[in-house]
């Protein structure tokens, strides 16, 4: 059953997918974590793989940037795809002054300044929140792996380039860290009544002016990628 944007047919995607924003991270984790990977999605350049790890099937998938692109993909594999769990692989900036580069940040809760809930017409302001089941899991793997984490509020951002300058204003309020998807992520998953996390490497510190390069974005941030297969195959 492809849609506009997937070409997979029934049963190619696992019931477990991780999904970074860029597809060659997807293709990263593919290659250098699952066992017998397959693409099973190259439109748009939205690479899709499934494979196995340590024997439980899982799929990891592009999302490309922003709400309104994992809006869709992650929406289409929980809706025309069977998909139970999305855990969100990304890159995030630091708010708040104990988080570091290269953290990883869990995402609890996602804050965010885009109107993605408007459409669900809600007679007040909906709070998107993470599952129980993955965010459990997920803070338990990373205490197991030993490394930085934090866990709380992070904010959803619909701009990279603030005119604002708003960042100190969340900081104010605990926000750990800044992204641009997860949301709209943890909204779909509440409205299809499926679940959702966000695990985030820091790859920059806006506030400081600290940044870290490309490369290392696409292929070095390990730990978030080992956290959430681990997390992936707790829930098998």
């Amino acid at each position: 059953m492809p849609t506009p944007h997937n070409n997979a047919k029934k049963g190619d995607i696992a019931k477990t997918v991780l999904m970074p924003g860029d597809p060659l991270r997807a293709k990263f984790i593919a290659e250098n974590y699952l066992d017998g990977p397959v693409c099973y999605n190259e439109v748009r350049g939205m690479l899709g793989y499934t494979g196995t790890y340590k024997g439980v099937p899982v799929s990891v998938q592009g999302s490309g940037m922003g709400m309104p692109s994992i809006g869709i993909y992650s929406w289409e594999l929980f809706s025309e795809y069977g998909v139970e769990n999305i855990i969100r692989v990304g890159t995030a900036g630091a708010v708040a002054d104990n988080v570091q580069l290269r953290d990883v940040v869990i995402g609890m809760s996602a804050s965010t300044n885009s109107a993605y809930a408007s459409q669900y017409r809600l007679p007040g302001t909906y709070a998107p929140t993470a599952s129980w089941s993955l965010l459990s899991a997920a803070v338990k793997a990373a205490e197991e792996k030993g490394g930085v984490f934090h866990v709380g509020n992070i904010f959803s951002s619909d701009t990279f380039y603030d005119d604002a300058d708003s960042l100190a204003q969340w900081q104010k309020m605990g926000v750990l860290a800044i992204e641009m998807e997860a949301a709209a992520l943890y909204m779909n998953a509440a409205r299809l009544g499926r679940n959702a996390l966000c695990i985030l490497t820091v790859s920059d510190c806006p506030l400081k002016g600290l940044s870290t390069t490309a490369e290392e974005r696409q292929t070095t941030f390990r730990d978030m990628m080992e956290i959430a297969l681990e997390t992936a195959y707790s829930v098998k």
